[in-house]
Order: structure tokens, then sequence, then C-alpha cells
């Protein structure tokens, strides 16, 4: 029992509390976004002051200071999390695997694997995930040098799973390729396609595709898949169910 406690008070320490980790959120944001102390101060007296106004005009300017300090509050949270996306994946547009940590910050309802599922020495990547939708590859590189990555890799899923849906999502800022802050975005207005019962089955199937091959083997050198991982407030990087 004691060893226990002893644990539970380690993980504890070890584990930043709310305000620790608004403040480091806070400061990696600043680093991007100079003036976010200006904007969520302004935002938050913006806010408080609209409902002050109407307390007074109602006659009730207490009660309704009171509401606008707790409203005032969770628009400063909401608005510094969108701007720490933002400064997140600005922080990781350059590096190798940005895209897979892209995907990374989806919600539930999608598996997505952690490591590439194709790569060449250009250090080009494709992604792969699993949802309702189908199977989403997400490319990091050009179009003329991901398109043969892209193919070989459809080839592959229509061995294993033929029938399923197989969207592809290029990642960039050329003509047709979607920016990282949009990935989730792209993927979860994906038309659905499987149910979950389904999703399980070619889960299993994709399953035994990895094993049958390493996907890491045509990985280049120097890149790794889990440096590029943004620091997003408000999101699981786990699969989810």
């Amino acid at each position: 029992m004691a060893d226990k406690r002893e644990e539970k008070k380690k993980k504890k320490e070890r584990t930043p509390g709310t305000f620790a980790q608004m403040k480091q959120v806070y400061q990696m944001t600043k680093k991007s976004d100079p003036n976010i102390g200006w904007i969520l101060s302004l935002s938050a007296l913006g806010t408080l002051l609209v409902f002050l106004l109407i307390g007074i005009a109602l006659g009730n300017w207490i009660t309704f200071l009171i509401l606008g300090l707790g409203v005032a509050a969770i628009v400063a949270m909401l608005l510094l999390g969108r701007r720490a996306q933002t400064a997140a994946f600005a922080q990781i547009e350059n590096q190798p695997g940005r895209s897979g940590a892209a995907m990374n910050s989806v919600r539930r309802g999608w598996i997505v694997e952690e490591q590439p599922v194709a790569a060449n020495r250009n250090q080009d990547l494709v992604f792969r995930a699993l949802g309702r939708p189908g199977i989403v590859l997400v490319t990091e590189g050009p179009h003329s040098r991901v398109n043969s990555l892209v193919n070989t890799e459809k080839k592959h899923l229509a061995r294993v799973a033929p029938g399923v849906p197989v969207h592809v999502i290029e990642t960039g800022h050329d003509e047709g390729q979607v920016e990282l802050k949009d990935v989730v975005k792209t993927m979860n207005k994906l038309p659905k396609a499987l149910t979950q019962q389904e999703m399980q089955v070619v889960s299993g199937r994709l399953s035994t595709l990895n094993t049958m091959r390493n996907p890491m083997n045509g990985l280049p050198k120097g890149v790794d898949p889990m440096r590029a991982r943004p620091c997003l407030l408000y999101t699981s990087p786990s699969p989810r169910d």
C-alpha cells in the first residue's frame, strides 16, 4: 500500500496542474504569436464590458459582473486554445513527420498509425488512418514525388481491404493541397462509408499488412515522425475508439 501511495505521489508530482499547463501553452504560443497577451486581455475585457453594460441596463450589475468574469475567462481559454494550435503547427511546418503529427490531433472515431506506411530518400512520407469514411492516406511532399508512393500503397490496400474507400489528402501550400491545420477538419468532413464493426475488421487486415512488411525500412535517415508532434491544447494523441 505504501508503495502504491508513493507511486501515485510521484505521478502527481510529474503531472503539471491545469494552471501550469496553461502557462506552458501560453509561453509556447507567445514564441510565434507575440501579441497573444494583448489579444487575450482585450477579448476578456470586451466580454466583461458587455456583461457589465447589460447588468447596468437591467439594474443588476453585480450579478452580471460575476457572470461576466466567468464567461471572460472561458472566452480567453478558448481563444488561447485556437491560437496555440496555430502556433504549434507553425513550429512543425518544416519538420519531417509533420503530417503524421497533424493527423494525431484528431479526436475520437479514428485509428491513426504512428509510423509512416511509405517513404522515399527525399523524406517524402505517407501516413495512414482508418475511420468511418474508410482509409485515409495523408502525404507529405510534392505531388510529383508522393504520387508513386500513394499508388503503391493503394495496391497493397486493394489486396487486403478490397472495396474499402481510400482517400488521399496531400499536405502543403500548393493548389489542391491541404494545410496542416486543416488536415483534421478535412478528415472529419469525409462521408461515412463503414460501420464500427466493419472498421474493426479492416483494422485487423491492416495490422496483418503491417506484420508482412516493416514500414520503417524505407524511412530516410534523420526522419523521426515522433519528433514532429505539436503540443495541442484539448487534444489527445492516442488511437481513437
